[in-house]
């Protein structure tokens, strides 16, 4: 009976050790290909061939979505029209295991002759695609972790990484940022923690739950059930925030000889509240939160006036939580 544990072991510790084995090709000729990638007043196109296409097409989307403009092009599309795609002002990368791809080195003489800089990804330094580019970035392993060393295993593991150390090292030469990343990832979580800011989900002015410092604290717990976000603001006579209760100070206050007939919210509340500003990103709402271990929080403006309210669920809702 095979033993499936140790044989995947034995892949993982072999593309391990190829992973490793990279760091000696991080070097004058891939400086040079984020030089040549960095200046680009075009794209970066990004050509492969089979599996090296597949990673191909990876390294593009990740050059894209941060910071360098890339696109695939399949090499047999390019010899059938999609060349039109390329210009003077872009760079190429190709990519080929063993640098004598038929199909990718077809089209090298006529991206020559459009002037595109080209650099060559491959696991064979003297191979003819490596000598063609203007520079060449090694990704030579020793061993593939398919033990007949016929499919592309460790060596497209070593292409996928190299492509990452492009792609993350331009990303910090442009001084790329999160906002900058959530332009491009607008749908889906991504985009809803990086750009959502309060205002955009906070509930305002007649749905704020609010109470004068002089109320009653039964007038809060109304004022909160009535608005259902757990809480309840505290302003004082101009609707400056003075304190905040919450359904934990209610847990409090059981214990304690309080009545809530007689007895004035400001007694009980808890003074200088955590707040937040409309423009606070909902990630940064959620930190602030996380951090205290608490569950809402009250938008205010310059004058510490109430102008917003959420909670936890409202975060949930949005997507961000």
């Amino acid at each position: 009976m095979q033993n499936f544990k140790q044989l995947a072991k034995n892949v993982i510790n072999i593309e391990q050790q190829a992973i490793t084995e990279l760091l000696q090709y991080i070097n004058d000729d891939f400086e040079l290909a984020c030089q040549l990638m960095y200046h680009c007043k075009g794209r970066v196109i990004v050509i492969g061939m089979g599996k090296s296409g597949h990673i191909g097409g990876k390294i593009a989307a990740t050059l894209a979505s941060t910071g360098t403009p890339a696109f695939f092009v399949h090499p047999g599309e390019a010899s059938h029209g999609d060349l039109g795609m390329i210009t003077s002002d872009d760079v190429v990368l190709t990519i080929s295991n063993s640098g004598e791809t038929v199909e990718v080195l077809a089209i090298i003489p006529v991206i020559k002759r459009i002037g595109a800089k080209l650099i060559s990804m491959t696991g064979n330094a003297d191979s003819t695609l490596a000598k063609l580019a203007d520079t060449h970035i090694c990704i030579k392993v020793s061993t593939e972790a398919c033990p007949l060393g016929l499919a592309p295993t460790s060596s497209t593991t070593a292409t996928l990484v190299m492509g990452d150390a492009l792609a993350v090292a331009l990303l910090n030469a442009r001084g790329f940022t999160a906002d900058d990343f959530a332009l491009s990832h607008p749908g889906g979580s991504l985009g809803k923690r990086l750009l959502l800011r309060l205002e955009d989900i906070m509930h305002q002015e007649e749905r704020i739950p609010v109470v004068a410092d002089t109320a009653f604290i039964k007038d809060a717990l109304v004022e909160m059930s009535l608005k259902g976000l757990g809480m309840t603001a505290v302003v004082n006579k101009n609707n400056v925030l003075t304190g905040l209760f919450t359904d934990g100070d209610l847990r409090r206050i059981l214990d304690e000889e309080v009545n809530i007939h007689h007895d004035t919210i400001a007694s009980v509340m808890t003074q200088k509240p955590r707040t937040a500003h409309a423009d606070m990103l909902a990630a940064q709402a959620l930190k602030v939160m996380e951090d205290n271990k608490i569950n809402g929080l009250i938008v205010v403006n310059e004058l510490n006036q109430p102008i917003g309210a959420m909670n936890m669920h409202d975060l949930l809702k949005s997507g961000v939580l």
